[in-house]
């Protein structure tokens, strides 16, 4: 059975994480399993002390440290391990059973793709452990994932509230229609509020693509709210987004080229620096 995966690395974001995965798991009925990347330290350059030390003492300080980095991600593991358990206990005092917990030694994206073939979606944090609530600091981390997997992705900010509608950007291209298709296949947003969005492309055939894929949502019980925008795609979104209260932002990772640009560019690290609700994309 396909997995809700869940990244916790102790941050303060872990909780958000948790949470929606709770909140997946219930619309979902599927089992989570809350993952822990032990994540390779960055080389030091160990090579460089042999300019600052001498021959004599070079071999019992890189000992030293070799001992330090062996206690180093034994405590890292340790911690966790625990991290683990209180987000499974989180999980189970939620009224969930199916509730599993691993830890992998590598790092993140490589631990997320060994278990793509068994995940339902993949949860992680806007910002990471040592980031804060920096986002740019875990951007090209993001981006990374999700150039390579091809299993929803839900980047969730570091206080999570549980959606009552999302908003689609839609641009008439196959990967957004197949976004509708995960959406009405999927049934994590069965019931949300729909704000089915496009900027006009003034190509003369956005209205019809729109139109259609409203009707799509529509004839398998979504109450859609669809809207034509103009101008920036940024600034149309984001205006969009805030004067009708949007609780979760939905795209798909590829599109027509401005939306690519869109979404692999500063302009889409923009909006999830500057955005305080979940954002999904879907390939």
């Amino acid at each position: 059975m396909e997995k809700i995966f869940a990244c916790i690395d102790g941050s303060t974001i872990t909780s958000a994480v948790t949470e929606a995965a709770i909140w997946i798991a219930k619309r979902t009925s599927h089992p989570i399993r809350f993952l822990h990347a032990l994540e390779p330290p960055l080389q030091q350059g160990s090579d460089d002390l042999t300019a600052i030390i001498g021959l004599g003492s070079q071999t019992s300080l890189l000992e030293q440290l070799a001992k330090l980095e062996q206690e180093r991600n034994k405590v890292a593991a340790q911690h966790g391990h625990l991290l683990l358990e209180e987000a499974v206990k989180k999980a189970e005092h939620a009224g969930l059973t199916a509730v599993e917990k691993q830890q992998l030694s590598m790092n993140l994206v490589d631990a997320l793709l060994t278990h793509e073939d068994s995940a339902r979606v993949m949860i992680i944090g806007r910002a990471g452990k040592g980031h804060g609530d920096n986002f740019k600091m875990l951007g090209s981390h993001i981006e990374t994932l999700i150039r390579q997997v091809h299993t929803p992705v839900a980047i969730v900010p570091p206080q999570f509230h549980a959606p009552t509608n999302f908003m689609l950007a839609y641009d008439g291209s196959d990967s957004t229609d197949q976004a509708i298709s995960q959406i009405i296949k999927g049934g994590i947003l069965k019931g949300l509020g729909c704000h089915l969005v496009m900027v006009d492309k003034h190509d003369g055939h956005c209205q019809d693509k729109l139109d259609i894929a409203s009707a799509r949502l529509a004839e398998h019980g979504f109450n859609v709210r669809a809207r034509m925008l103009d101008g920036d795609v940024y600034e149309a979104l984001w205006r969009y987004k805030s004067d009708h209260a949007v609780d979760l932002m939905v795209m798909g990772a590829f599109g027509h080229s401005k939306w690519r640009q869109f979404f692999l560019g500063s302009t889409t690290l923009k909006m999830l620096e500057d955005s305080r609700i979940p954002l999904v994309v879907l390939r």
